[in-house]
């Protein structure tokens, strides 16, 4: 008896990727559409809010969502375990950035969480629940800060300084990015 090969194997990783991001919180994202770094903190809560409402949908509602769509390309699934760290790691670094003077952050390889995770083999309704819980925290967090904080520093392990208010900013195209990654569908500002 013949056994089907799945139609993207899954032993191909995605391509690591090393850009430096940074300037999206200068311009407007091509591929997204997100002008991150004309957004205020409260707006970026409000996107924050929305994008995991659309995250939990794709997630619990496409019963596609742990498949690639090509061998080296994210499923959905894995893209949204992606935003889900993304937002546990960037609510912790925000409470980090309120407590201590000028913190800088240890390194997060994300191509290596999503292999050491195993993204892929993740539960899609926990990912979601996740996601949901986390930003709501987050998005708290951000509701309650004030505006002194704002430029409070932060410097990632590449030497890259942050202000509270950039460091969100760049943390929104993050999400919204990988919301156009899934979904091709780009951003109003």
């Amino acid at each position: 008896m013949e056994q089907s090969l799945p139609e993207h194997p899954v032993s191909a990783q995605p391509v690591p990727d090393t850009k430096d991001w940074t300037w999206t919180i200068r311009m407007r994202c091509p591929d997204c559409g997100l002008a991150a770094g004309t957004l205020d903190v409260l707006e970026i809560a409000d996107r924050l809010e929305a994008a995991a409402v659309e995250w939990v949908q794709i997630l619990t509602q496409n019963p596609a969502a742990d498949r690639r769509p090509e061998p080296r390309v994210w499923s959905p699934l894995e893209y949204g375990a992606h935003v889900r760290d993304l937002i546990e790691l960037y609510d912790a670094r925000l409470v980090l950035m309120l407590v201590e003077n000028d913190p800088a952050f240890a390194n997060w390889d994300q191509d290596e969480t999503a292999i050491a995770s195993d993204y892929l083999s993740l539960d899609p309704d926990q990912v979601a629940a996740e996601i949901a819980g986390f930003s709501q925290t987050l998005v708290a967090r951000i509701r309650a800060l004030e505006e002194s904080q704002l430029e409070r520093r932060g410097f990632r392990s590449d030497g890259a300084e942050f202000t509270v208010r950039s460091f969100l900013q760049y943390f929104l195209h993050d999400v919204i990015h990988h919301l156009w990654d899934v979904t091709g569908q780009t951003a109003e500002a």
